[in-house]
C-alpha cells in the first residue's frame, strides 16, 4: 500500500484552493451582487432582478439560490454512483475531475453576466440556468475529488494531515474569493471603470487562476497508485448505494449534526459583508476577514497535534460552542458600550477563526474514518457515497440558509416617508445570527451521540486483519517459492543418483569392450 507523499499532498491541496475560490464567489459574492443592503447606493443602481420578498416571506435570490442547491444535492448521489464505478484506467476518480474542472470555472463567471441590464425576466432565467450548471459542475469536480481523500490517506496519520492541509488551501481559497468585490471597487476607482465590468473582469482572472489549480492534481496525481489494496466496485444504483450509507448510524448522527453546522456557517458566511458594514458601520470586512483567516491558519496545527491526542469528537463539539459564543457577541455588534466598533469588529474575527481552524478540518477527516470503517465491514467502498452524502448535507443547509438569511435580512429595511431614503436597523441581520448560534448548539448536542471509539476499533481491526492477509499471501508464496527449489533439487539429486547406477552396473564390462 503506497503512503502519501509530501508532493502528492501539496498537489491535491491546491485542488482545493481552486474549487474553493469558484464555490466562495458564488458563497460569498452572489447575493450581494444581487441583492445588495438598501444602503449599497451603487450596487442600488445597478439592480438585476426583482428584490425584496415576493412570495410567503421569500425573496427571488433566495429562491433560486436554495433551488439550485436543492438540485446539487440530487444529483450528488448520481456523480458519487458513477464515479464509484467508474473503471478507466486513470482511475475511479480523476477522470471526472478532468472533464469538469474548465466547464466549472466558465459557468461561475457567467453566473455574473445577465444579459439584460435592468431588472428583466431573462436575467432571472439565465440566473437560474447557469447556477444549476455550475452546481452541477462542481459537483462532478468536488464529489470526486472528496472520495480522493480517504484514498490517498489511509493511514490515520496521513489522512489528517491531508485534511489539515486541504483546510488551509479553502480557507486560502474563499479569501480570495472574498476579496473579490474589493478587487473590482478597487478596479472602478482606478480605471473610473463602470462597477459590473470591473467585477466581471475580476471574476475572469479569478477563474483562471481557480482553473489552473484544479488541473494540478487532476492531471499530476497519479490515484491508481494509491488503490492496489480497494475493495470492489460496488454494481448497484446510486440510490441503492446511497441508502446503504444512510444505514450506517454513525454517519447518520455526523450527517444530522453537519447540517446544522451548514446552516449556521453559511448564514454567517452569507451576513459576514452586512454584519460588517451595517451593524458596525465600517468597511474594513476585508481586514477582518483577513484577521480571521490568519487567527485559523495559526491553530491549524496546533488543532491536528490536540485533535491527534483527544479524539476528533470532542474537537468538533468544542468547535460548536465556540462558534455559538462567536455568533453571540456577534450579535450585539454596534450596540456595545465602553469598545469602538473598529475594535469589536476585531474580537469578532479573532474569535470566529478560532472554531474555524478547527471546524474546517476535523469534520472531513471524520468522514474519511466512517467511510474506511465500513469498507472493512461490509468489503464495499463507498468513499464518493460517503462524500456525497456529506456534500448533500452541506448543500441542503447552505440551500435552507440562503431561504432563511435573504428572508430575515429584509426585517428592518424600509424607505424613510419623509426623505425618501433608504433605512435599515440592522435587526434582520441580528436574528440571523442568533439563527446561527442555535444551529451550532444543536450540531453540538447531537455530535454528542456519535460513537467515535467504535468507528476508530473497527478501523484497527480491519487494518489488522488485512495486514495479516498480506502476511499470509507473502508467506505463501515464499512456501510456493521454497516448494519449487525443493524439486529442482529433488530432481537434480535422481540424475546424478540415476547416473552412478549405471556406471556400477557396466563396470569392467564396459572397460574391457572399451579396451577391445
Amino acid at each position: 500500500m503506497k503512503r502519501l507523499t509530501t508532493r502528492d499532498m501539496i498537489v491535491f491541496a491546491l485542488g482545493q484552493l481552486g474549487w474553493a475560490l469558484l464555490s466562495g464567489i458564488i458563497t460569498n459574492l452572489l447575493v450581494n451582487f444581487y441583492l445588495p443592503d438598501a444602503t449599497d447606493e451603487v450596487m442600488q443602481s445597478h439592480l438585476f432582478i426583482t428584490q425584496g420578498i415576493i412570495a410567503i416571506g421569500l425573496t427571488l435570490i433566495g429562491i433560486i439560490t436554495a433551488g439550485g442547491r436543492i438540485f446539487d444535492a440530487i444529483t450528488d448521489p448520481l456523480i458519487a454512483s458513477a464515479s464509484d464505478k467508474c473503471k478507466s484506467k486513470l482511475g475511479k476518480r480523476i477522470p471526472f475531475m478532468r472533464g469538469s474542472a474548465l466547464p466549472f470555472a466558465i459557468v461561475t463567471v457567467l453566473v455574473f453576466w445577465c444579459p439584460v441590464g435592468h431588472v428583466s425576466t431573462a436575467n432571472t432565467i439565465w440566473l437560474v440556468v447557469t447556477l444549476l450548471l455550475f452546481y452541477l459542475f462542481m459537483t462532478m469536480y468536488c464529489t470526486p475529488y472528496n472520495a480522493l481523500i480517504p484514498v490517498l490517506g489511509k493511514h490515520p496519520k496521513d489522512r489528517m494531515n491531508l485534511s489539515t492541509a486541504i483546510s488551509v488551501t479553502y480557507i486560502l481559497g474563499t479569501g480570495i474569493a472574498f476579496a473579490g468585490k474589493m478587487i473590482w471597487q478597487w478596479l472602478s476607482d482606478l480605471t473610473g471603470m463602470d462597477i459590473i465590468y470591473a467585477a466581471r473582469i475580476t471574476l475572469i482572472v479569478l477563474a483562471v487562476i481557480a482553473l489552473v489549480m484544479m488541473w494540478l492534481p487532476a492531471f499530476l496525481i497519479k490515484e491508481t497508485e494509491y488503490t492496489k489494496d480497494s475493495a470492489p466496485i460496488p454494481t448497484e444504483n446510486a440510490f441503492k448505494s446511497l441508502g446503504k450509507t444512510f444505514r450506517n448510524k454513525s454517519f447518520v448522527t455526523f450527517m444530522i449534526s453537519d447540517l446544522a453546522y451548514w446552516i449556521g456557517i453559511t448564514i454567517f458566511n452569507t451576513g459576514f459583508l452586512y454584519y460588517v458594514e451595517n451593524l458596525l458601520g465600517t468597511n474594513n470586512y476585508m481586514i477582518l476577514f483577513v484577521l480571521m483567516t490568519v487567527v485559523s491558519f495559526i491553530l491549524y496545527f496546533p488543532v491536528n497535534t490536540i485533535t491527534q491526542k483527544i479524539g476528533k469528537k470532542p474537537m468538533v463539539i468544542a468547535g460548536f460552542i465556540l462558534f455559538a459564543a462567536t455568533f453571540l457577541v456577534a450579535s450585539f455588534a454596534g450596540k456595545q458600550s465602553g469598545v469602538s466598533n473598529e475594535v469589536y469588529g476585531y474580537i469578532i474575527a479573532i474569535m470566529a477563526g478560532i472554531p474555524m481552524s478547527i471546524l474546517s478540518v476535523v469534520p472531513q477527516a471524520i468522514v474519511s474514518d466512517i467511510a474506511e470503517a465500513d469498507e472493512y465491514k461490509n468489503h464495499e467502498n463507498h468513499d464518493g457515497m460517503f462524500f456525497a452524502s456529506r456534500t448533500f448535507a452541506m448543500k441542503l443547509g447552505q440551500a435552507i440558509a440562503m431561504l432563511v438569511f435573504t428572508s430575515v435580512a429584509t426585517i428592518g429595511q424600509y424607505t424613510d416617508e419623509v426623505t425618501g431614503e433608504a433605512v435599515s436597523t440592522g435587526q434582520g441581520y441580528r436574528i440571523t445570527l442568533i439563527i446561527s448560534l442555535v444551529c451550532c448548539v444543536l450540531g453540538a448536542i447531537v455530535l454528542f451521540f456519535y460513537n467515535e471509539k467504535k468507528t476508530r476499533k473497527a478501523i484497527k481491526e480491519g487494518q489488522e486483519k488485512l495486514e495479516e492477509e498480506h502476511a499470509a499471501e507473502e508467506a505463501a508464496l515464499a512456501a510456493a517459492g521454497a516448494g519449487a527449489d525443493g524439486s529442482v533439487v529433488a530432481e537434480a539429486a535422481g540424475s546424478a543418483d540415476s547416473s552412478t547406477d549405471s556406471t556400477d552396473r557396466s563396470g569392467p564390462n564396459d572397460t574391457t569392450g572399451a579396451e577391445q
